[in-house]
């Protein structure tokens, strides 16, 4: 049986990785979310002290995590080159 939690996880993609470009909205690091069956954008929450500048001038790897930030599903900078 599916339940609601597979297909938003699917959706989502936890756990996944994306080359994202980041911008400032509301005091956070944001960026679309890839799937375009994801019902959330993409709040970059963890990894952040790796950035040299505010918001990045290219694209940066982030990783999808499990759980939603101020109406985002959260995001963890894995690498910023």
């Amino acid at each position: 049986m599916t339940t609601i939690r597979d297909v938003l996880g699917d959706s989502l993609a936890v756990g996944e990785r994306f080359r994202l470009r980041l911008e400032e909205r509301d005091g956070r690091l944001v960026a679309a979310h890839p799937n375009d069956s994801s019902p959330l954008d993409i709040a970059v929450v963890e990894g952040l002290d790796r950035l040299e500048s505010r918001p990045p001038a290219a694209p940066v790897t982030v990783e999808i995590l499990g759980r939603v930030v101020d109406g985002r599903i959260a995001g963890r900078l894995v690498s910023a080159e």
